[in-house]
């Protein structure tokens, strides 16, 4: 997959990264970023010519500072979306991105068509609270994202150790950035409004669930599901909140329902 720094609407330099061919979809990562060599971003460009662009504060992508608002995120994505020359995309969002994908659709409900929301954030239910990813340490994270941590823990890291001091210093570093842009809409918590939005939503909606998902419960894909008219609720076995990459191959079936 190839990558490039492009210009959006003279306020951002934002790092995308794009391949393969096929129907357009455009993927909005969730508050991790994207993953070294990402497994789902990979299996995505074997099926359609994917756009993957990285909020201001993940990689080299800047000027964060513009982003204040859900509204700043939600008008960056079509910034975006106008930079790259996307035509009538499939959007996905996964967590963070779920949350930037679904307002994005509520706001321009004749624009986004297909809309796929993976495990997203943007609701808050006081019976079942999410928990504080901000104040979770790096060992804290596989367990609170994967149903089988073990198994899939090393994908956090690229392989590295979290015990070892260099590599931890730079995880910190990074995750610091990232964080940073996240919490802007996501800290103290994700509720921003959207529930009194989803009305809006005209697209073609698919919610997709891990069944264990630890950090965001199913309950909040049966809520926005509930919201959005016609929406389609997939819970998928065996999977937490990091449901493409536990549970891929469920994960794109969901997504081929929107143009098959």
């Amino acid at each position: 997959m190839r990558s490039r720094l492009i210009d959006v609407a003279g306020r951002h330099q934002v790092r995308v990264y794009e391949g393969g061919s096929g129907p357009e979809l455009l993927f909005l990562h969730g508050a991790g970023g994207l993953l070294a060599n990402d497994p789902f971003v990979a299996r995505l460009e074997q099926r359609y010519r994917v756009s993957v662009p990285l909020l201001p504060g993940f990689e080299d992508s800047d000027s964060t500072s513009q982003l204040r608002t859900m509204l700043d995120f939600t008008l960056f994505g079509f910034d975006v979306w106008e930079a790259l020359g996307l035509d009538d995309p499939i959007v996905v969002g996964h967590s963070m991105g779920g949350m930037i994908a679904a307002e994005m659709a509520a706001l321009s409900n004749t624009v986004v068509k297909r809309l796929a929301l993976i495990g997203s954030a943007g609701l808050w239910i006081d019976e079942h609270p999410i928990p504080d990813l901000f104040a979770k340490l790096p060992f804290e994270l596989p367990e609170l994202l994967f149903h089988e941590p073990a198994k899939f823990s090393a994908l956090l890291s690229a392989g590295g150790d979290f015990n070892d001091p260099e590599f931890l210093t730079t995880f910190l570093v990074d995750n610091a950035r990232r964080m940073s842009t996240a919490g802007k809409i996501l800290f103290p918590i994700p509720d921003r409004g959207l529930s009194e939005r989803l009305y809006r939503i005209r697209a073609r909606t698919q919610v997709i669930w891990g069944a264990s998902d630890r950090l965001i419960p199913p309950v909040y894909g049966e809520r926005l599901a509930a919201g959005i008219r016609g929406a389609t609720l997939t819970t998928i076995p065996n999977a937490g909140h990091m449901v493409p990459y536990e549970q891929t191959d469920a994960v794109l079936a969901g997504i081929a329902k929107l143009h098959n």
